[in-house]
């Protein structure tokens, strides 16, 4: 059959003309773990009365969203932050009256009506207030008195979670604490070591009152071995163990970065921390911080936001379903995208609302966990291709997500088994193309499915038998 379709191909090469990838819908291998499709995002409270992004939000199916930066993306709101919800620090935190929860319990409603459960950071979002020793901050400051402070959170918990200061009994289970304190001055202006010491006062002060939620952090800036070594022997001394390990990343290396949940894994073992979890809770698709966080010539922010290598490009949205593919065989438990202010650099949207490349592979993502609840056994056999597949309880349908890294062929060729005398169809998210049909080839057991050329690509590939 000839290929026809958008881009309609005459001739293609597939990779080496040998299989990539292979499928077998005979074996199954457990269901999906959803927690890994989760947001730093939620739907807007500060502008929803101009614009509401919650119908979009809901499309990407996110099981949970984390609250760090929120109340960056929402100016002149005072929610999430523990500034914003006890600002006068010195008060009793247990006096009710003393706390502002009103704007917050806003939106954590809106973020758990939209289908999320409310993974909730303890501290203050980064504040970018100079680099320079003379330029001051605020809000990065360590607290001056740990035991204070952690009876103000614990305060914030139990409004949330046991109905006080006429709260709610929600289902939070997981709290973080604090975010990147080695990011100095942004996020904690002191020494690790005095961060070291804040985080085991407050964490073993709320787990003596919430025994049955999960508390951790230190939401490191990326896998630094010595910082969590070093956060986890203090953990030890003081006998107390955190409940899950976090860290962030930021890369343009997805088989690396696939890989990392197994040495944090490894670490945690020898440290003698098998029972906890771990959480990727900041990760986004990054070639350089030029254009972002520096050197912001026009022709640094124009590489870093246009085109098929840009934050919102074709390779971002295929790293991200390459590692959301990668981390379903890996030893992480929760993983939540670095996607914030819904317009902006790390959002979903361009300037226009219309939803970016980032967006339609989450939304792919999203459909695809959720049509077929079985994950079946695949096999990856090249370093730029990506293979997680689906079936129906039924055994009658089965899913494919097939993604091309930054790769040179204008075909892809996958061995699949347990689907003779299946139909197939596909759809194609590329540099061009937003989900749109594609072309591809099915019988005897080999599926060919054509791009549109050379370069990152995905394909969410339907199989049915009659």
């Amino acid at each position: 059959m000839a290929p026809q379709g958008p881009g309609k191909i005459t001739m293609s090469t597939c990779i080496g003309e040998t299989f990539c990838a292979e499928a077998d819908f005979r074996q199954t291998v457990g269901a999906f773990n959803l927690r890994l499709h989760s947001s730093n995002s939620a739907p807007n409270l500060a502008s929803r009365g101009i614009w509401d992004f919650t119908p979009m939000f809901q499309k990407m199916k996110f099981h949970s969203a984390r609250t760090h930066d929120w109340a960056l993306w929402n100016p002149g709101q005072r929610i999430i932050d523990t500034h914003f919800v006890f600002p006068l620090i010195h008060l009793d935190p247990a006096v009710p009256t003393n706390y502002y929860f009103d704007a917050t319990d806003e939106i954590i409603r809106l973020a758990q009506e939209a289908g999320c459960q409310v993974f909730y950071r303890l501290g203050t979002s980064i504040e970018h207030s100079g680099l320079r020793p003379e330029q001051k901050h605020f809000n990065s400051l360590p607290p001056k008195d740990y035991a204070h402070y952690a009876e103000v959170l614990a305060g914030i918990i139990r409004h949330y979670t046991r109905g006080w200061a006429n709260g709610f009994h929600y289902d939070m289970p997981y709290w973080e604490i604090w975010n990147e304190a080695e990011n100095d001055p942004t996020c904690w202006k002191g020494t690790y070591e005095e961060f070291i010491k804040f985080f085991v006062v407050v964490l073993k002060r709320l787990k003596q009152e919430f025994p049955e939620l999960h508390f951790g952090g230190p939401a490191a800036t990326a896998f630094q071995e010595p910082l969590i070594r070093a956060l986890l022997k203090a953990c030890k001394a003081a006998k107390v163990a955190p409940d899950f390990i976090s860290w962030h990343g930021y890369s343009s290396q997805p088989n690396e970065f696939i890989q990392e949940p197994a040495k944090m894994r490894k670490l945690l073992e020898e440290e003698g921390f098998s029972n906890c979890q771990t959480a990727i809770t900041e990760w986004h698709y990054l070639l350089s911080w030029e254009g972002i966080q520096n050197n912001m010539s026009p022709e640094k922010r124009k590489a870093a936001m246009e085109g098929p290598a840009s934050l919102g490009g074709i390779d971002s949205a295929a790293f991200n379903l390459a590692v959301l593919s990668g981390w379903q065989d890996e030893p992480l438990d929760q993983a939540f995208y670095y996607g914030a202010n819904p317009i902006g650099e790390w959002g979903f949207l361009d300037g226009l609302g219309q939803g970016n490349k980032n967006f339609h592979s989450m939304c792919m993502l999203g459909e695809f966990i959720h049509n077929c609840k079985s994950r079946i056994q695949t096999r990856k056999k090249h370093e730029n291709v990506y293979l997680s597949g689906s079936l129906t309880d039924d055994g009658r349908q089965g899913q494919l997500l097939v993604v091309d890294y930054r790769g040179k062929a204008d075909a892809l060729c996958l061995k699949i088994d347990g689907m003779d005398g299946a139909t197939a169809t596909a759809e194609i998210l590329d540099h061009e193309h937003n989900r749109t049909p594609a072309t591809l080839n099915f019988a005897d057991g080999t599926m060919k499915l054509h791009k549109n050329g050379p370069g990152s690509a995905a394909f969410l590939v339907t199989l049915k038998r009659s």
